[in-house]
């Protein structure tokens, strides 16, 4: 007997906003029955995880800090996967972004260079979409995966950051630290809460996430980009540019990416330094997905993934769990969303064996 998956005509839309809490659920419960078999205190573990960053003021602006570039990265990716374009490299857009970024006050560390920092702003951005047009075009021009090129850029941006901190970049009064040069006061986001480390970067992302929605939902552009996600040869039967949508998918991608990396080092960090990388394209995917590739949802997911971030700063120290639990957490949310998602999209259906009629 053969089982097969099959397209239901329509989805309930509570039964999708749904999903995202179910996938909640059932990996809470699943870490529960983790943390237990490693004999941590499970409800201890899990309310430090989920709850404590919302206990305090401070801890509850470290969420938005942390949001701040999950949000950027995800709404970028979300575009391209709408499209079935697969951007899996953000971590290298956002590595040259914050590489771009840090050139004026590395290059110009007195601060005297007009406009700083909306140039470092800038300069973020269109490296980080410089780097990801290195992957359209071989996608367009040469039917190169960007899935492969993607990914295997960001591990050529990490040698880019490793040599630049090593090399002609690095701090001569930073004690032999991989490190730049800290930023002057003028190459700095403004803080929007005070007493915080959350910058305006915040309401950077929350801009970006409004004109990802006015342009999916409500723009020729990203019809054009839906339908060839949903229908590939619908869109070209209509004329659509498919090259030319890739493109878009990938420069606002890397766009994003690179905005997220420039607000890092001219926001909480100060400097250039080799833990920007820290994982934020990868977390964004999982966030992209999370939110069901929808601008609002995404919003909702970002947040969800930070205060796991944030609380799992504290798991680890309160309940003793291990560093990686944090990861097992996203991988659980990405799982048991896709089988709640799969399960509202699609029904199993047996196979029916095709017989030849006798000759």
């Amino acid at each position: 007997m053969k089982l097969r998956l099959v397209r239901r005509d329509t989805a309930s839309r509570t039964a999708m906003i749904a999903a995202p809490v179910m996938a909640l659920v059932l990996s809470c419960l699943a870490s529960l029955i983790l943390f237990a078999l490693l004999g941590k205190p499970a409800g201890a573990a899990l309310h430090a995880l989920l709850l404590k960053p919302f206990l305090t003021w401070y801890s509850f602006s470290e969420v938005l800090l942390k949001m701040t570039p999950l949000l950027l990265i995800a709404q970028g990716l979300a575009i391209g996967f709408r499209a079935n374009v697969f951007n899996i490299g953000a971590e290298g857009q956002f590595i040259i972004g914050a590489i771009c970024a840090s050139a004026l006050p590395v290059w110009y560390p007195d601060g005297a260079f007009p406009m700083k920092l909306p140039a470092m702003i800038v300069a973020g951005a269109l490296g980080g979409m410089a780097y990801a047009l290195i992957a359209a075009v071989l996608r367009t021009r040469f039917g190169a995966s960007e899935i492969l090129v993607t990914l295997m850029m960001s591990l050529i941006a990490v040698q880019i950051l490793n040599y630049l901190l090593l090399g002609p970049w690095k701090d001569p009064r930073g004690f032999n630290f991989p490190q730049s040069v800290m930023f002057p006061g003028n190459a700095l986001l403004p803080i929007l809460l005070p007493g915080t480390r959350t910058t305006i970067a915040f309401v950077f992302a929350l801009i970006a996430s409004g004109l990802a929605y006015l342009m999916m939902q409500h723009h020729f552009r990203g019809y054009q980009l839906r339908t060839a996600g949903l229908a590939p040869r619908a869109a070209g039967y209509a004329g659509f540019n498919a090259p030319g949508m890739v493109v878009l998918s990938l420069a606002l991608g890397g766009l994003a990416a690179g905005l997220a990396g420039a607000s890092e080092v001219a926001g909480p960090l100060g400097q250039l330094q080799r833990s920007v990388s820290t994982g934020y394209g990868y977390a964004a995917i999982i966030v992209a997905y999370l939110g069901g590739l929808n601008p609002l949802g995404i919003v909702a997911s970002s947040f969800l993934v930070s205060v796991i971030y944030i609380g799992g700063d504290s798991a680890t120290v309160s309940a003793g769990l291990p560093v990686a639990a944090v990861e097992v957490f996203q991988g659980f949310l990405l799982v048991f969303y896709l089988l709640t998602f799969t399960s509202i999209r699609y029904r199993i259906e047996v196979a029916t064996p095709h017989r030849s009629g006798a000759r």
